[in-house]
Parts: C-alpha cells; sequence; structure tokens
C-alpha cells in the first residue's frame, strides 16, 4: 500500500493501520523533517504530490508491484474561499493538490499497480463535495473535493478493462489539524473503516462513491 501524505492526521492513521495488519507499507511527505517521525517498517517517499517530475522519478524507481494506492494528501484551501471574495491564487493550489494531483499520483505509480493483480486506487473525498450540498463557504475546498470525484470517476472507467478498481471515499468530519477538534470522528477509527472498504474493494466497486464506513453515498 501507497498512502500520499502519509506523515499526519488520516494519511498517518492510515500507515499505522496498515501496518498493524502486517502489509507492506510506503509513505509518501513532502516534507523532508516528517520522514525521521514515521515508523521504523514504514517505506518512505519523498515528494511534493503537485511536482509531476518528482511524482514522474518516483514512479520509475518503484520497483515491485503496488496492490493499494490510496490518495490521502489535500489542503483545506485559502483563507478567503467565499464566492464573493475569492483568493483565486489559493483557488488554483487547492484545485492541484486535491483534483490534479491525485490523477497525477495515479498516472505516475500506474506501471507498479498494473504490475499487481486486483489492484486498486482509493481516493479520500469528502461529504463537502456532494452537489447536494447548496453552501457556499469553503468553496474552492467543496469544488475540488467535487471535481476529484468527477476525475477518479473516469479514471475508473478507463481502467476497468485493465481490471484495477477506482473508488472514492468520504472520511466525515475526522479530528485532525484540517477537521479541528470539535470534529466527530477519530482517525484511527476511520483509518480502519477506509482500510476494510480497500481490503473488499473490486471491479463491483468500480467509479463508486463510499462512506468510511462501508456503505456508497451519493455524489
Amino acid at each position: 500500500m501507497l498512502v500520499t501524505g502519509g506523515g499526519r492526521g488520516i494519511g498517518a492513521a492510515l500507515v499505522a493501520g496498515g501496518l498493524a495488519r502486517g502489509w507492506e507499507v510506503w509513505a509518501s511527505l513532502r516534507d523532508p523533517a516528517g520522514l525521521a517521525a514515521l515508523p521504523a517498517r514504514v517505506r518512505p517517499l519523498r515528494f511534493d504530490v503537485t511536482d509531476r517530475v518528482a511524482l514522474a522519478r518516483a514512479g520509475a524507481e518503484f520497483a515491485g508491484p503496488l496492490d493499494l494506492l490510496v490518495n490521502n494528501a489535500g489542503i483545506i484551501g485559502p483563507a478567503r474561499q467565499s464566492p464573493l471574495d475569492m483568493d483565486f491564487e489559493g483557488f488554483a493550489e487547492t484545485l492541484a493538490v486535491n483534483s490534479l494531483a491525485p490523477l497525477a499520483v495515479a498516472q505516475a505509480f500506474l506501471p507498479a499497480l498494473r504490475r499487481a493483480p486486483g489492484a486498486r486506487i482509493l481516493t479520500v473525498s469528502s461529504q463537502m463535495a456532494w452537489m447536494g450540498y447548496r453552501k457556499a463557504d469553503r468553496i474552492a475546498y467543496r469544488a475540488s473535493k467535487a471535481a476529484v470525484n468527477k476525475v477518479m470517476q473516469g479514471l475508473a472507467t478507463a481502467l476497468e478493462p485493465e481490471g484495477i478498481a477506482v473508488a472514492l471515499v468520504d472520511p466525515g468530519w475526522v479530528r485532525t489539524d484540517m477537521g479541528g477538534p470539535e470534529a466527530e470522528e477519530e482517525p484511527a477509527v476511520v483509518a480502519e473503516g477506509i482500510l476494510t472498504l480497500a481490503e473488499r474493494l473490486g471491479l463491483a466497486d468500480t467509479g463508486r462513491f463510499y462512506r468510511w464506513s462501508g456503505e456508497e453515498r451519493d455524489f
């Protein structure tokens, strides 16, 4: 399993959960200072998910098969992201990290995924992506997660003939630096749910959106 943004929050909980299951775990980080904090059995990869050159190099150097890619790295976006007061540079950065990078990561590690029978790609989305929410707060973040849902849905269609399943997961409101201390869910509990979902993910599930607890949810 490879987890992007594996140094903190949900990513760190996914790494810990994968190790507890006896899995071989790789974790990507962009900050070299975080490498020392990773558990000893984790195989670290250092790259920024928006750096196409670094991604291509990491994918080319990944020698073995990869049975599970979890696109977890993400940002909440700029302080100003109202439709009436938008930091457009911040909006563009949010799209780059949350919407474009998961596809770029998937493409970079596709050769390794193709070497693993039944490989899966699981991308962490958000309940805030739901088009039924007519809300104006955090609109850059909401839009970026709605966009990645569509991107991954398309990737699922493209990779289905190769037997690679692609799905999305809503982690809920989690007590992390991003979610804040008032959030409802513990990272370790959510990570266990995501890993359980990843274990049973197959082509029958490809292109779908799930809650961390395993139920399918609406886009």
